[in-house]
Protein backbone atom coordinates (compact mmCIF):
# COMPACT_ATOMS: atom_id res chain seq x y z
CA UNK A 1 0.00 0.00 0.00
CA UNK A 2 1.54 3.35 -0.92
CA UNK A 3 1.36 6.50 1.07
CA UNK A 4 -1.63 7.73 -0.93
CA UNK A 5 -4.04 5.19 0.11
CA UNK A 6 -2.81 5.63 3.94
CA UNK A 7 -3.52 9.30 3.90
CA UNK A 8 -6.98 8.94 3.02
CA UNK A 9 -9.76 8.47 5.62
CA UNK A 10 -11.24 4.70 5.81
CA UNK A 11 -14.90 6.28 4.94
CA UNK A 12 -13.29 7.97 1.84
CA UNK A 13 -11.55 4.81 0.64
CA UNK A 14 -14.56 3.11 1.00
CA UNK A 15 -16.73 5.60 -1.21
CA UNK A 16 -13.82 5.34 -3.88
CA UNK A 17 -13.58 1.75 -3.87
CA UNK A 18 -17.45 1.28 -3.78
CA UNK A 19 -17.49 3.40 -7.32
CA UNK A 20 -15.16 1.87 -8.97
CA UNK A 21 -17.18 -1.16 -8.29
CA UNK A 22 -20.37 -0.10 -9.18
CA UNK A 23 -18.89 1.56 -12.29
CA UNK A 24 -16.83 -1.18 -13.93
CA UNK A 25 -19.74 -3.70 -12.70
CA UNK A 26 -22.22 -2.03 -14.43
CA UNK A 27 -19.93 -2.56 -17.55
CA UNK A 28 -19.46 -5.93 -17.23
CA UNK A 29 -23.30 -6.19 -16.64
CA UNK A 30 -23.83 -4.94 -19.75
CA UNK A 31 -21.52 -6.18 -22.00
CA UNK A 32 -23.18 -9.41 -20.91
CA UNK A 33 -26.59 -8.61 -21.53
CA UNK A 34 -27.73 -8.52 -17.69
CA UNK A 35 -29.49 -6.54 -15.28
CA UNK A 36 -29.43 -6.05 -11.38
CA UNK A 37 -32.79 -7.72 -10.41
CA UNK A 38 -34.19 -7.72 -7.34
CA UNK A 39 -35.54 -5.44 -4.31
CA UNK A 40 -33.22 -2.36 -3.07
CA UNK A 41 -32.52 -4.14 0.15
CA UNK A 42 -29.78 -2.05 1.61
CA UNK A 43 -28.33 -5.33 2.47
CA UNK A 44 -27.09 -4.67 6.27
CA UNK A 45 -26.57 -8.13 7.19
CA UNK A 46 -29.88 -8.96 9.62
CA UNK A 47 -29.85 -12.51 11.25
CA UNK A 48 -33.20 -13.40 10.46
CA UNK A 49 -34.31 -13.46 6.99
CA UNK A 50 -37.69 -13.98 4.92
CA UNK A 51 -35.81 -16.48 2.69
CA UNK A 52 -35.16 -19.24 5.21
CA UNK A 53 -31.86 -19.94 3.44
CA UNK A 54 -28.44 -20.11 4.97
CA UNK A 55 -25.77 -20.26 2.82
CA UNK A 56 -21.84 -21.94 4.88
CA UNK A 57 -19.38 -20.33 2.41
CA UNK A 58 -15.77 -22.49 2.02
CA UNK A 59 -12.50 -22.46 0.70
CA UNK A 60 -9.21 -21.48 0.59
CA UNK A 61 -8.09 -17.80 0.34
CA UNK A 62 -9.38 -17.35 -3.77
CA UNK A 63 -12.62 -18.04 -1.95
CA UNK A 64 -11.81 -15.44 0.94
CA UNK A 65 -11.16 -12.75 -1.30
CA UNK A 66 -14.79 -13.55 -3.55
CA UNK A 67 -16.11 -13.48 0.03
CA UNK A 68 -16.66 -9.33 1.27
CA UNK A 69 -18.94 -8.93 -2.04
CA UNK A 70 -20.40 -12.43 -1.56
CA UNK A 71 -21.53 -12.01 1.33
CA UNK A 72 -23.13 -8.11 1.11
CA UNK A 73 -25.41 -9.58 -2.26
CA UNK A 74 -26.66 -12.53 -0.01
CA UNK A 75 -27.73 -10.02 2.79
CA UNK A 76 -29.51 -7.94 0.40
CA UNK A 77 -31.09 -10.90 -1.25
CA UNK A 78 -32.54 -11.59 2.59
CA UNK A 79 -30.07 -14.84 2.57
CA UNK A 80 -27.91 -15.20 5.62
CA UNK A 81 -24.08 -15.94 5.05
CA UNK A 82 -21.19 -16.76 7.01
CA UNK A 83 -17.83 -17.01 5.96
CA UNK A 84 -15.89 -19.80 6.93
CA UNK A 85 -13.15 -19.98 4.00
CA UNK A 86 -9.49 -20.04 5.35
CA UNK A 87 -6.59 -18.76 4.44
CA UNK A 88 -4.80 -21.40 5.23
CA UNK A 89 -5.84 -23.66 2.64
CA UNK A 90 -9.66 -24.69 2.80
CA UNK A 91 -9.48 -28.48 1.59
CA UNK A 92 -11.41 -31.28 2.36
CA UNK A 93 -9.38 -33.45 0.09
CA UNK A 94 -6.83 -35.40 2.03
CA UNK A 95 -4.29 -36.31 -0.58
CA UNK A 96 -2.45 -38.18 1.42
CA UNK A 97 0.39 -35.50 1.56
CA UNK A 98 1.14 -34.10 5.21
CA UNK A 99 -0.24 -30.61 4.71
CA UNK A 100 -3.45 -31.51 3.00
CA UNK A 101 -3.29 -34.53 5.76
CA UNK A 102 -3.56 -31.13 8.32
CA UNK A 103 -5.66 -28.41 6.14
CA UNK A 104 -8.27 -31.01 5.32
CA UNK A 105 -8.31 -32.16 9.13
CA UNK A 106 -8.71 -28.67 10.53
CA UNK A 107 -11.50 -27.99 7.47
CA UNK A 108 -13.46 -30.93 8.39
CA UNK A 109 -13.68 -30.20 12.27
CA UNK A 110 -14.81 -26.85 11.26
CA UNK A 111 -17.40 -27.96 9.42
CA UNK A 112 -18.88 -29.70 11.85
CA UNK A 113 -18.76 -26.81 13.79
CA UNK A 114 -20.28 -24.57 11.54
CA UNK A 115 -23.04 -27.25 10.93
CA UNK A 116 -23.99 -27.01 14.45
CA UNK A 117 -23.76 -23.50 15.61
CA UNK A 118 -24.66 -21.90 12.04
CA UNK A 119 -27.52 -24.28 10.41
CA UNK A 120 -26.88 -23.96 6.64
CA UNK A 121 -29.36 -25.12 4.13
CA UNK A 122 -26.60 -24.58 1.90
CA UNK A 123 -22.90 -25.55 1.72
CA UNK A 124 -21.38 -23.89 -1.01
CA UNK A 125 -17.60 -25.24 -1.43
CA UNK A 126 -15.07 -23.41 -3.69
CA UNK A 127 -12.74 -26.21 -4.76
CA UNK A 128 -9.57 -25.30 -3.20
CA UNK A 129 -5.72 -24.35 -4.70
CA UNK A 130 -5.21 -27.11 -2.56
CA UNK A 131 -7.79 -30.35 -4.02
CA UNK A 132 -4.93 -32.74 -4.50
CA UNK A 133 -4.65 -36.46 -4.76
CA UNK A 134 -6.23 -38.91 -7.44
CA UNK A 135 -9.61 -38.52 -8.50
CA UNK A 136 -10.39 -41.03 -6.41
CA UNK A 137 -9.42 -38.96 -3.53
CA UNK A 138 -10.68 -35.78 -4.34
CA UNK A 139 -14.48 -38.00 -5.50
CA UNK A 140 -14.50 -39.32 -2.11
CA UNK A 141 -14.39 -36.20 -0.65
CA UNK A 142 -16.82 -34.69 -2.12
CA UNK A 143 -19.11 -37.55 -1.41
CA UNK A 144 -18.16 -36.97 1.80
CA UNK A 145 -19.31 -33.48 1.59
CA UNK A 146 -22.57 -34.85 -0.05
CA UNK A 147 -23.38 -37.23 2.89
CA UNK A 148 -22.60 -34.60 5.63
CA UNK A 149 -25.36 -32.08 3.84
CA UNK A 150 -27.99 -34.34 3.18
CA UNK A 151 -27.44 -35.55 7.16
CA UNK A 152 -27.75 -31.89 7.90
CA UNK A 153 -30.77 -31.26 6.17
CA UNK A 154 -28.59 -28.90 3.42
CA UNK A 155 -27.65 -29.17 -0.16
CA UNK A 156 -24.15 -28.53 -1.84
CA UNK A 157 -23.01 -26.26 -4.23
CA UNK A 158 -19.73 -27.27 -5.26
CA UNK A 159 -18.28 -24.28 -7.33
CA UNK A 160 -15.21 -24.41 -9.57
CA UNK A 161 -12.46 -22.35 -9.15
CA UNK A 162 -11.15 -19.17 -11.17
CA UNK A 163 -8.09 -19.87 -13.32
CA UNK A 164 -4.87 -18.69 -11.76
CA UNK A 165 -1.25 -18.22 -12.17
CA UNK A 166 0.28 -21.60 -12.11
CA UNK A 167 3.73 -21.10 -9.65
CA UNK A 168 6.88 -22.77 -8.75
CA UNK A 169 4.06 -23.88 -5.64
CA UNK A 170 1.25 -25.13 -6.92
CA UNK A 171 2.89 -26.75 -10.64
CA UNK A 172 3.37 -30.27 -8.95
CA UNK A 173 0.15 -30.27 -8.68
CA UNK A 174 -1.22 -28.28 -11.89
CA UNK A 175 -2.68 -31.81 -13.19
CA UNK A 176 -4.55 -32.54 -9.80
CA UNK A 177 -5.74 -29.33 -10.06
CA UNK A 178 -7.19 -29.43 -13.29
CA UNK A 179 -8.80 -32.42 -12.35
CA UNK A 180 -10.81 -31.70 -8.77
CA UNK A 181 -13.31 -29.38 -10.69
CA UNK A 182 -14.15 -32.44 -13.16
CA UNK A 183 -14.61 -34.82 -9.79
CA UNK A 184 -16.51 -32.26 -7.96
CA UNK A 185 -18.93 -31.66 -11.07
CA UNK A 186 -19.01 -35.64 -11.56
CA UNK A 187 -20.38 -36.18 -7.79
CA UNK A 188 -22.55 -33.32 -8.02
CA UNK A 189 -24.33 -35.02 -11.19
CA UNK A 190 -25.02 -38.10 -9.27
CA UNK A 191 -26.10 -36.60 -6.10
CA UNK A 192 -29.62 -37.12 -6.90
CA UNK A 193 -30.38 -33.21 -6.20
CA UNK A 194 -28.44 -33.05 -2.71
CA UNK A 195 -25.79 -31.47 -5.03
CA UNK A 196 -24.97 -28.75 -7.55
CA UNK A 197 -22.06 -27.87 -9.57
CA UNK A 198 -21.20 -24.19 -10.55
CA UNK A 199 -19.23 -23.81 -13.00
CA UNK A 200 -17.35 -20.38 -12.32
CA UNK A 201 -15.90 -20.40 -16.36
CA UNK A 202 -19.01 -17.93 -17.01
CA UNK A 203 -17.58 -15.28 -14.51
CA UNK A 204 -13.49 -15.27 -15.44
CA UNK A 205 -13.15 -17.24 -18.48
CA UNK A 206 -10.28 -19.89 -18.37
CA UNK A 207 -7.22 -18.24 -18.73
CA UNK A 208 -5.57 -16.29 -15.84
CA UNK A 209 -3.79 -13.98 -17.80
CA UNK A 210 -7.04 -12.54 -19.69
CA UNK A 211 -8.78 -9.62 -18.46
CA UNK A 212 -12.06 -11.60 -17.82
CA UNK A 213 -10.18 -13.57 -15.47
CA UNK A 214 -9.62 -10.29 -13.13
CA UNK A 215 -7.14 -11.17 -11.43
CA UNK A 216 -5.19 -9.07 -8.78
CA UNK A 217 -1.55 -8.37 -8.88
CA UNK A 218 -0.57 -11.16 -7.74
CA UNK A 219 -2.22 -13.21 -10.29
CA UNK A 220 -4.03 -15.77 -7.85
CA UNK A 221 -6.71 -13.67 -6.04
CA UNK A 222 -9.27 -10.98 -7.32
CA UNK A 223 -10.10 -7.34 -6.44
CA UNK A 224 -12.83 -5.68 -5.55
CA UNK A 225 -14.59 -5.62 -8.87
CA UNK A 226 -13.94 -9.23 -9.44
CA UNK A 227 -15.57 -9.85 -5.93
CA UNK A 228 -18.74 -7.96 -7.30
CA UNK A 229 -18.98 -9.81 -10.45
CA UNK A 230 -18.84 -13.19 -9.12
CA UNK A 231 -21.14 -12.12 -6.33
CA UNK A 232 -23.56 -11.29 -8.66
CA UNK A 233 -23.41 -14.72 -10.95
CA UNK A 234 -23.30 -16.66 -7.95
CA UNK A 235 -26.16 -14.45 -6.42
CA UNK A 236 -27.92 -14.98 -9.67
CA UNK A 237 -27.64 -18.58 -10.28
CA UNK A 238 -28.13 -19.57 -6.25
CA UNK A 239 -31.65 -17.88 -6.40
CA UNK A 240 -32.79 -19.79 -9.06
CA UNK A 241 -31.98 -22.74 -7.59
CA UNK A 242 -33.08 -21.73 -3.91
CA UNK A 243 -36.43 -19.77 -5.20
CA UNK A 244 -35.22 -16.39 -4.03
CA UNK A 245 -35.26 -13.19 -6.14
CA UNK A 246 -31.24 -11.57 -6.16
CA UNK A 247 -31.42 -8.09 -4.62
CA UNK A 248 -30.31 -5.43 -7.12
CA UNK A 249 -26.66 -4.54 -7.49
CA UNK A 250 -27.37 -0.92 -6.65
CA UNK A 251 -28.38 -2.61 -3.05
CA UNK A 252 -25.09 -3.70 -1.82
CA UNK A 253 -21.90 -2.86 -4.29
CA UNK A 254 -21.57 0.67 -2.58
CA UNK A 255 -21.16 -0.80 0.91
CA UNK A 256 -18.18 -1.12 3.72
CA UNK A 257 -16.84 -4.08 2.03
CA UNK A 258 -15.03 -3.22 -0.66
CA UNK A 259 -12.52 -1.20 2.09
CA UNK A 260 -11.60 -4.59 3.00
CA UNK A 261 -8.43 -4.87 4.72
CA UNK A 262 -7.49 -7.55 2.16
CA UNK A 263 -7.75 -5.81 -0.81
CA UNK A 264 -5.50 -3.40 0.32
CA UNK A 265 -3.02 -6.15 0.76
CA UNK A 266 -3.54 -7.43 -2.91
CA UNK A 267 -2.31 -4.10 -4.12
CA UNK A 268 -5.95 -3.36 -4.88
CA UNK A 269 -6.82 0.13 -6.21
CA UNK A 270 -9.07 2.07 -3.33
Amino acid sequence: MNNRHKSLPRSLRYALSAVTVVAVLGLTLVGCGEKGTGSQDEGHGNTTTRTGAKVLWLGDSIAGAEAPALGAALKASEVEFKNSSSDGGGTIVDSGEKITQMISGETWMQLRKDIELFRPTVIAYQVTTYDWGSQDQQRAAYEKAVDTAKGAGAKVVFVSPPPIKIDAFYRQHEAQMRTAPKAAAEVAGKSGGTAAFFDASQVWGTDASAAKAQRAADGIHNCQQGAAAFAKWFTDKLGEQENFTPASVDSWAQESWTGDERYSKLGCAA
